[in-house]
Formats: structure tokens, sequence, C-alpha cells
């Protein structure tokens, strides 16, 4: 019978990573005779081969395929495992490692993590945008601990929880014509330059819940990945943005930008705070949670939690 250990998985990994035996040995701090003899044992015990040659590369099976999902799945968890373990034996907190699916939340997120960082010494916090397989995908693969998002996927082994409302509105410069209407209707938009966010139209909030139900395209999209360059380029009337509210009325003070709201109901909205359901009652997590759903006064109760 086979026995598929953790270097097995290891090597699996390691080789689709760099690609060849001899550059996932070296990662691996292995001999290459070493890593091709507990290959060949694996492959002569489970009777099938994991990796087939194509010229100079190494393309994986089927069963290569299938035993890389399991261990992109499983190391990420068994490392996270282990220095969870570590941490408890030495009394340390660790870190906790949070995503952002939230482009303009980092200001919101400054408000928590500075008083957090006050009530709990032993932990660090480090945030995270970059994600191999998306926010969702970080999540269960162990690479973050918590997920800031306004669009949560509930999916089985994840809980998700409100902690912020807030209204996204349309953002104009000052001699803008729509500035000083009471709201905006989606095809006043039709031929205006609409900056966003680099992020696609079908996770927009002004595009899935205004614009593309009314059937209306702006006459331009522009992407700008950085908050501030967003507000400057609508100040100067090179177009017009989709922010919450809050971060427009804290941004006015130092760029000349002003909030409209986006139909006549406006468009009403949630921070939410993903985890893993197993991390759900761990404490310093909860609290995070906790101060996290009193963020608009964080300090005020500290001494509450």
């Amino acid at each position: 019978m086979a026995i598929l250990e953790r270097i097995h998985l290891a090597i699996i990994r390691e080789v689709e990573a760099q690609g060849s035996l001899t550059a996932a040995a070296k990662q691996l701090n292995l001999t290459q005779s070493a890593l091709s003899h507990a290959i060949t044992k694996l492959e002569s015990q489970i009777g099938v081969d994991i990796w087939r040659r194509e010229g100079r590369s190494l393309k994986p099976t089927q069963a290569g395929e299938f035993l890389l999902s399991i261990a992109n799945r499983l190391l990420p968890q068994l490392t996270h495992a282990e220095e969870r373990l570590r941490q408890f034996a030495q009394g340390e907190r660790g870190t906790l490692r949070i995503g952002m699916e939230c482009h303009p939340c980092y200001q919101w997120l400054l408000k928590i993590v500075a008083p957090y960082l006050d009530l709990w010494p032993k932990v660090d916090v480090d945030v995270r945008q970059k994600f191999q397989f998306g926010g969702i995908g970080a999540l269960f693969g162990y690479e973050i601990d918590m997920l800031v998002t306004p669009d949560p996927l509930f999916k089985p082994g994840l809980h998700f929880t409100p902690v912020f409302d807030y209204e996204q509105v349309l953002v104009v410069g000052p001699d803008h014509p729509l500035r000083d209407v009471q709201f905006v209707a989606p095809h006043q938009l039709a031929e205006e330059t609409l900056i966003t966010y680099p992020v696609p139209a079908d996770r927009l909030d002004i595009y899935t819940q205004f614009l593309t139900p009314a059937g209306i395209s702006p006459r331009r999209h522009q992407p700008i990945e950085t908050t501030d360059i967003m507000l400057l380029m609508v100040a100067h009337g090179r177009g017009v943005a989709a922010l919450p509210r809050w971060l427009v009325e804290e941004s006015a003070g130092t760029f000349n930008i002003h909030p409209v709201r986006l139909g006549q109901d406006g468009v009403a909205k949630q921070i939410f705070l993903g985890l893993r359901e197993a991390d759900a009652e761990i404490d310093y997590i909860r609290a995070f949670i906790k101060l996290a759903s009193t963020s608009k006064d964080p300090y005020r109760i500290l001494e509450k939690i």
C-alpha cells in the first residue's frame, strides 16, 4: 500500500513552481537523486506516473494534477498549523493576516488597527491585497486569516460578519454640473468618464447596482489604482468616481470634491469581515471583529472588550 508523505506533496508542488527536478531539489535542499528516488518509489507504489516528459519540460499527468491540487490545499494548512502550535508552545500570539478586497477601506481599517494593536500587544497585524487565488481562495488556502470585503461569498466553512454600513455615492469636482443635484440618474452618466479601481466591472457596485440594470455604460471607463490620484483626477474635472460617502467626506478637506446620491434611494452597502469557521472562537480574532463593529469610534470601547 502506498504511503503518501508530506515530502511527496512538497516535491510535486515545487517541481510545478520551478519547472524542473534540479531547481525543485535545490529549493527543497535535496539532492536531485534523492528527489528522483522519492518520486520513483511513490510512482511504483501507486502504479501510475506523476509526470510525463514534453521535450525538456515535465508536465503532470492526471494523477499528478490531482496530487498537485492536494498539495496546494494541504501544505499551507500544515504550515499554518505548525506555526500556530509553535506559538502556543512559546506563549506567543503571532500575526493576524488581513486580506483586503475593498480598495477604499484602508482608511477605515487604520481606525481599527491602531486601537487593536494597543489592546493586543502580542499580536501583529499584516495587511495583504494580492492573493494567489482571490480573497476567498486566500482564506481557504490559509494565506490570510481575515478578509475585508463589501461583497461576501457565503461558502461552507467560512463565516462573514457585517461590521460597517455605508452609502456608495458619486464623487464629482467643484465645477461639475451634477454637483448640486439631489441625486443622479443612470442616464446622466452616459457621457461621463468613470474613474474606478482596477476591478472587473461585474464586481463594481456602480455597474452592478446602478448602471447595468438601467442598460447604461459610461462614455469612458478609466481604472486608477490609488485613491488619492483618483480623487485628484475628479477634483480637476477629469471624470467622476463612485466611493463610500464617509471616504468622500473625510477627504473633502484635502480635495475639492463633492458627494452626490446615486439614485433617489441611494446605494446602501456594508463592509464584511470573513474568516474560517474553525477560527471563529480565537480570542484575538473575535476581539478584532467586535472592535470593527464599533468602528465609528473604536477607541471609545477599548475598556469594554
